[in-house]
């Protein structure tokens, strides 16, 4: 369905956008941090599984409307950012919770955890237009079936980006043990709030 030439060039720029610094890989850092291992992958397939939304908006041309829709664009920022900023409250609010403790099941299940990088990624309206403009340009329109190529390419991103946020969060947590026996935890999570709520800022400011 794919020229050889066109689909090892979407694998590379996938892989280099994102290894690309961004909110998703500073997302996936800092849960695995703070709460090491299991919760930067858990987070990693969150994010990863979020792209299945934008991919199947952007192959049913849904995601049209948050590129030519003022008001559609802005509803779900604001969406974006409320999480965003519950995500700094959360940090917060745990700051003084050493990372080898276990917290309330709420903040520590792997089915929660996992939700936190859903959100993370479906509440992005960025995500859902980067999408829309990326997948096309690898489509073979002659082949016909475009929906279903966009839908083949986006699936294959999702997959790249389980693998290689999968192996950031599981490496990063490594440095979990080093905050076991320090009082450096409190002053990681105040930092992920402070993350969060740049992150949040940044995305309110973006415009359409």
């Amino acid at each position: 369905m794919f020229e050889t030439s066109s689909f090892f060039l979407f694998l590379s720029a996938s892989v280099l956008l994102i290894l690309a610094p961004g909110p998703d890989v500073i997302f996936t850092l800092t849960q695995s941090i703070t709460r090491g291992k299991k919760a930067g992958v858990m987070t990693a397939l969150g994010l990863a599984v979020g792209n299945s939304i934008h991919t199947a908006g952007a192959a049913l041309g849904v995601s049209i409307i948050f590129k030519t829709s003022v008001i559609a664009f802005n509803l779900f920022k604001v969406f974006g950012v409320c999480y965003l900023l519950y995500l700094a409250f959360q940090a917060i609010k745990h700051r003084n919770n050493p990372a080898s403790t276990k917290e309330s099941t709420e903040t520590t299940t792997g089915s929660s955890l996992f939700f936190k990088g859903f959100l993370m990624n479906v509440l992005n309206p960025k995500v859902a237009i980067f999408f829309l403009a990326f997948l096309p340009q690898f489509v073979n329109t002659q082949l016909g079936n475009v929906p279903i190529q966009i839908f083949i390419l986006g699936c294959i991103f999702m997959v790249l980006v389980a693998l290689i946020f999968g192996l950031i969060g599981y490496f990063a947590g490594s440095f979990r043990i080093i905050l076991e026996k320090s009082s450096f935890s409190r002053y990681l999570n105040v930092s992920s709030a402070v993350i969060f709520i740049a992150l949040g800022i940044k995305l309110a400011l973006t415009r359409q």
